[in-house]
């Protein structure tokens, strides 16, 4: 048994720590078109041919980017990720966070697990705090540009990403490992100690299976969009989260609180687990 718990806080990105998706923050303007044109086309792709939502925009984004004369490049991509905005108290929030933890005698520990793209979150300013991005990415050419989806992850898709951390694979590629037995003692990061952060209906399956595992999920919600605020209420209501909190992420705020209170759980009950099997 480890000297100290890890604890996972994995969270969806958009409308989870950002107000929008990722996109809307300078790609879509600068391939001339407005936010609500954009979705529309993505969504008349996914419907017309039956096919996946998030290839669907990732397919939109490449075809539109090369109409306007943009490579999609890596660092392209990067580039327009340090536009996106964050919600209150993002920036500061895993020093905060991190800094509780080790009060406690708790490592804390960052994933996102996204249906965005890995390539922009990495350039927002927070793309440094995570162990692990899990999301969508492209295929790169020769000449470092875009040429095909790498990596698509859509709402179901992303359970996986969970049994990954659970077991300590960081590799989105493998599909070993994460299927292989181990004994719940010997996983690293047991489901009772993740917290999983999520905004909306799509992240129904994660939230599910975390608190289904004995961990615990919040459905955080913007409080000046009343649909939001309705849809983190009928999550609770239905049992799929622990806990509903504004997406605010300061130190007064009721996301600190409640996610304090949950390390000092998970700390307490490691601490009586080690006393039960102490001689």
């Amino acid at each position: 048994m480890r000297n100290r718990p890890i604890v996972a806080l994995i969270y969806d990105f958009d409308g989870t720590l950002s107000p929008g998706n990722m996109q809307e923050f300078g790609f879509i303007q600068a391939i001339g078109k407005k936010p609500q044109e954009f979705w529309q086309e993505s969504d008349e792709i996914a419907m017309g041919q039956d096919a996946s939502n998030i290839l669907s925009y990732m397919k939109l984004m490449f075809d539109e980017a090369r109409k306007a004369g943009i490579k999609l490049r890596k660092e392209k991509f990067k580039e327009f990720g340090k536009s996106v905005e964050l919600f209150e108290g993002v920036k500061e929030w895993f020093g905060l966070i991190n800094e509780y933890g080790k009060s406690q005698g708790v490592k804390v520990e960052h994933y996102i697990n996204s249906s965005g793209l890995a390539e922009m979150i990495e350039g927002t300013e927070i793309g440094h705090e995570f162990k692990k991005i899990f999301a969508c990415s492209f295929l790169y050419n020769a000449e470092g540009e875009a040429e095909w989806p790498g990596v698509a992850v859509d709402y179901t898709a992303k359970t996986q990403f969970l049994f990954k951390i659970n077991k300590g694979i960081l590799s989105i590629r493998d599909n070993k490992k994460v299927n292989e037995s181990k004994e719940e003692d010997n996983k690293r990061i047991p489901f009772s100690h993740m917290i999983y952060f999520g905004d909306g209906e799509t992240d129904v399956p994660c939230m599910k299976i975390v608190k289904m595992f004995g961990g615990n999920s919040i459905a955080v919600y913007n409080p000046e969009i009343k649909k939001k605020v309705n849809v983190a209420k009928k999550l609770l209501r239905q049992h799929r989260v622990n806990f509903i909190t504004p997406a605010r992420y300061t130190k007064e705020s009721r996301t600190y609180e409640v996610v304090c209170a949950i390390i000092d759980k998970i700390r307490s009950d490691f601490a009586l687990a080690k006393l039960t099997k102490s001689k």
